[in-house]
């Protein structure tokens, strides 16, 4: 597990410096744009594009390709692995083109559909966040071959590069947020070709990776051709299986786009800061373990395969849970350095904190979903995660109803973050069906030791979370301080909770060598 624990740090590595600079990003969001009605049409029109790019990049088709490709790599000669390449790609690419030109076309009925709030609302602009669809939908296009090159790089071992692309979309971003901005009648247009630019970039950053393995697709398209066939038909229903959180993360941008003003804003941020260690963790480690996973399936080594899922849980709980109690205790410090600036006030942070703390619940869910759904994917299975996946969406409606609708009748603050947990308490059905499923199977065998080490997880987090606590300054501390003066609060806060939580697993026996052991 050595190898995939370095892989899974350099790729963790290269995360965190595109995660900083998405922080830099939301900073200079909060400082340039007000949340309201504009950078909501802004917020609604590159959702559209990126939930594409969660199904791709980080979901349905990886998922779906990288085990056939595994399989190409280690029984087909080299000849038929790179004609499997150009074929996915000519697939790929007349797909996406068609998807985005039908986007380009019907953005206003797409604005209906994803945003239906934006029509009635009086204050609301759904001309420009049309316009601005337009403008961000080729990003579908661009971040899914980039998606496709990442793959195959992944397959070959290399991390680092895919890890560290996302790097370039945030500079373009920020580029584009300070410096494009001032020369656009509405400013938020020049976010909306920031998107487009930085998606592009990309794509043709991995091109130099794969031109040294000799793999730079053809783009060859041929009806019919076997492996096409095989990844389109496991791609299908695992559209929905490993994008149930996406999918319900679109369902409450709908529903916010009924609620006030602004809360499509306050959610944006909240899932930005639930997205930090999930990404870090839950991406990084699904990533390593799919091919890990689909090599053991390939040669039949059921043992190994049990060990490389029991390894990837346990170090998801080491994270995932100090991580949540982390988020919910520094809600207010992390929304209040970030948001409430002078163009955006202590309302927002308030609105965005209460998302915050209900999103953060779902984390260890968000990132097991990521760690176990491989499981199913390497073994070429995909109809069972789409199951689970239909029914977390479920559970999310029904919870939406039941907790976002009454919230919102009886007037209660903030209705957007029931919208927060109804997502949250979905992510713990969809892991726990997919945990269930692989035990039943026999897939997940390293049990052994379970409860005490959740144990002591659990109370290193609360004695993280008490100090931290304790550290805290009052909120009216936070709302009178200089930017400067928050940043290097939360910078300490940060640290004071990352020493703390690791002086408490040490002190209950943890070694970090145990995690090469599993």
């Amino acid at each position: 597990m050595s190898k995939l624990f370095r892989s899974g740090v350099m790729i963790s590595i290269m995360t965190l410096a595109s995660r900083v600079l998405g922080l830099v990003r939301d900073f200079v969001y909060a400082n340039y744009f007000v949340m309201g009605s504009a950078m909501d049409a802004f917020l609604v029109a590159f959702r559209i594009p990126n939930l594409m790019r969660r199904l791709s990049a980080e979901g349905a088709f990886s998922l779906a390709f990288i085990p056939v490709l595994t399989e190409y790599k280690e029984k087909r000669s080299q000849e038929e692995l790179k004609d499997l390449i150009n074929h996915v790609s000519g697939m790929l690419t007349v797909i996406l083109f068609s998807i985005t030109l039908v986007a380009v076309i019907a953005a206003p009925i797409l604005m209906m559909v994803f945003a239906p709030g934006f029509e009635t609302k009086p204050d609301a602009e759904p001309e420009l966040a049309a316009y601005l669809l337009r403008i961000t939908a080729p990003y579908m296009l661009f971040i899914s071959l980039a998606a496709f090159f990442s793959s195959i790089l992944n397959s070959f071992g290399n991390f680092s590069v895919p890890a560290f692309t996302p790097v370039l979309l945030n500079v373009v971003m920020i580029s584009a947020a300070i410096w494009w901005s001032p020369h656009f009648e509405q400013p938020v247009e020049a976010l909306a070709w920031g998107v487009f630019i930085g998606g592009l970039a990309q794509g043709l950053f991995q091109l130099p990776y794969l031109q040294r393995l000799g793999l730079i697709p053809r783009f060859s398209f041929k009806k019919g051709h076997e492996g096409v066939s095989r990844i389109l038909k496991l791609m299908a229903p695992a559209l929905v299986g490993s994008s149930a959180a996406q999918l319900n993360i679109t369902i409450n941008t709908m529903i916010a786009s009924l609620l006030a003003s602004g809360s499509i804003s306050w959610l944006y941020f909240s899932d930005r800061f639930v997205e930090f260690p999930l990404a870090l963790i839950g991406v990084a480690i699904g990533t390593v373990i799919l091919p890990k996973l689909s090599g053991d399936h390939a040669n039949a080594k059921g043992g190994d395969f049990g060990k490389t899922l029991d390894w990837a849980m346990r170090l998801s709980v080491l994270v995932s849970i100090p991580a949540t109690l982390g988020l919910m205790v520094l809600a207010i410090p992390i929304l209040a350095t970030v948001i409430d600036n002078g163009v955006n006030g202590w309302r927002d942070v308030e609105m965005a904190s209460m998302s915050l703390m209900t999103y953060a619940i779902g984390l260890p869910a968000f990132i097991m979903v990521k760690v176990l759904a491989p499981g199913f994917y390497s073994r070429q299975d995909t109809k069972t995660p789409v199951k689970i996946g239909l029914i977390a969406i479920v559970a999310n409606i029904v919870c939406n109803l039941a907790i976002v609708l009454p919230w919102y009748k009886l007037g209660y603050l903030g209705p957007h973050a029931g919208l927060a947990l109804s997502t949250a308490i979905s992510g713990f059905v969809n892991a726990g069906l997919l945990f269930l499923g692989l035990y039943k199977l026999g897939l997940i065998t390293g049990t052994k030791g379970w409860p005490i080490y959740l144990a002591k997880i659990a109370l290193a987090s609360s004695i993280m979370a008490a100090a931290v606590w304790m550290l805290n300054p009052a909120d009216a501390w936070w709302q009178a301080s200089g930017i400067w003066l928050k940043v290097s609060a939360l910078g300490g806060l940060v640290l004071s909770a990352m020493i703390a939580y690791l002086l408490a697993i040490l002190l209950m026996g943890l070694r970090p060598k145990q995690l090469l052991k599993q």
